[in-house]
């Protein structure tokens, strides 16, 4: 698949025929909506993971991190092999009937951990829920059918904070009922998935018109083949997913040994850990949602993405200097850390605006397929680097080790950003980044 001529390149629409202008603004809360939501679920769960699965093992907590991370790698797996095929249904069908279908399947799958009495159990509801959250390249791919080309980084960074917010929400409430009992957080996430389910389906409109869909093929709805057509797209997209696949390898320690890093550092209670992620989810919102929509337009997508590596790297320093007795500093973190949510909408905006409006599904499950890479990598490995620095015996101690591995991987993401964007302003088969305009003009 080749450059697509100036006049079919997404710059050349504003707006999606089947939601209209009047309607945009409207289907983006709907869309924001049904994340937030989903998040809502899913962060419900994560304070309590590390004593769910120490309860079903007896191991120690380091050897639960080990858990976790193989647990992390069947979802990712999963949403490697159907992220491709997500995305090219969604091009097929609609993207309301794949986010609809996701969601029911995510209720199964928080019922199935609820009830989960072996690590194997376990594994298959997190294998379901891989599948399902294939999705998400869905819902970007919506906020791309109706959003005008300078306004998608920005409406990205929306998706962002419903992330954020559902971070917020979720863990507290996951903190509280955690109190009360170890799996009556994994019931709740699978009613609020329910719930999320019905919203839609009387709420979320359509956005991508018959007149956009093609055909299905099962031959290009595969992670291989949808690699492929992004390299064949264009260089500048090629080396914008190749950074954000090696950003999304240091952003899943976040997800993955957050808790177990402040259980084995601190000692902290499942509320206390909920609340710590309700903080950062508080932070992500407030970045997303809020500042890029004042910084982006005056700073730039380049200057804020590089903001949001680096600003990844310093918190990330801070986490491995964080000395037990020192809780204090994880709150100097989680601020600086926050400006990380800078990052991938910028970069998501600059990889949408370099194809066309066809296409849109086909490279957000593209893209998903490269995060799902670095969601297979990194859980294990940063799992493996807890283990290693905290189990008992071992030569150093340093729970927060693999936060330095992290910062390190960011700082290689941003190389390659920047080369990616360097590409850009200079590249004749698509538009110029509107940040460099006046540069190159």
């Amino acid at each position: 698949m080749g450059p697509f001529p100036r006049d079919q390149r997404v710059g050349s629409k504003t707006m999606s025929e089947s939601v209209p202008a009047t309607g945009a603004k409207s289907s983006l809360i709907f869309v924001f909506l049904v994340v937030f939501i989903d998040m809502l679920g899913f962060g419900i769960i994560m304070p309590v993971l590390p004593k769910l699965i120490t309860s079903i093992t007896g191991d120690t907590i380091s050897d639960a991190a080990v858990y976790a991370g193989w647990l992390a790698f069947a979802y990712a797996a999963m949403q490697f092999v159907f992220g491709p095929v997500i995305g090219n249904l969604s091009d097929r069908f609609g993207r309301r009937p794949v986010l609809l279908g996701a969601l029911g399947g995510y209720a199964i799958a928080y019922m199935l951990m609820g009830f989960a009495s072996s690590i194997l159990w376990l594994f298959a509801a997190r294998i379901i829920a891989g599948i399902m959250g294939a999705s998400f390249s869905t819902a970007y791919a919506y906020i791309a059918d109706i959003s005008p080309p300078d306004k998608r980084a920005q409406n990205f960074g929306l998706i962002g904070a419903a992330f954020g917010l559902g971070f917020i929400i979720g863990p507290a409430i996951g903190g509280i009922l955690g109190e009360y009992g170890t799996r009556l957080p994994f019931f709740g996430a699978s009613a609020l998935a329910a719930l999320n389910l019905l919203f839609g389906f009387f709420m979320l409109r359509e956005s991508l018109p018959l007149e956009k869909r093609r055909p299905f093929r099962l031959a290009r709805a595969n992670a291989v083949v949808a690699l492929k057509a992004l390299n064949g797209q264009n260089k500048v997209v090629f080396w914008y997913a190749g950074a954000l696949t090696v950003w999304m390898t240091a952003h899943v320690v976040f997800p993955i040994i957050y808790a177990f890093y402040l259980i084995e550092s601190f000692g902290w209670s499942e509320l206390l850990v909920g609340l710590s992620f309700a903080a950062v989810g508080l932070g992500a919102a407030f970045v997303q949602g809020f500042l890029i929509r004042v910084l982006v337009p005056r700073i730039g997508e380049r200057n804020s993405a590089v903001l949001g590596a680096i600003s990844m790297a310093v918190s990330c320093i801070i986490y491995v200097l964080a000395a037990p007795g020192q809780a204090w500093l994880i709150f100097v973190a989680i601020p600086v850390g926050a400006m990380q949510g800078l990052f991938q909408p910028s970069l998501n905006g600059l990889m949408s605006n370099a194809v066309s409006d066809e296409t849109q599904g086909e490279l957000q499950g593209a893209v998903a397929s490269l995060q799902s890479i670095a969601s297979v990598i990194g859980p294990p490995l940063f799992a493996a680097v807890f283990a290693a620095f905290t189990v008992a015996g071992s030569s150093y101690y340093l729970p927060g080790a693999p936060f330095g591995l992290a910062g390190v991987i960011s700082l290689v993401a941003l190389a390659i950003f920047l080369r990616g964007y360097a590409l850009h302003c200079t590249s004749d088969e698509v538009e110029p980044p509107v940040d460099a305009k006046s540069i190159t003009g």
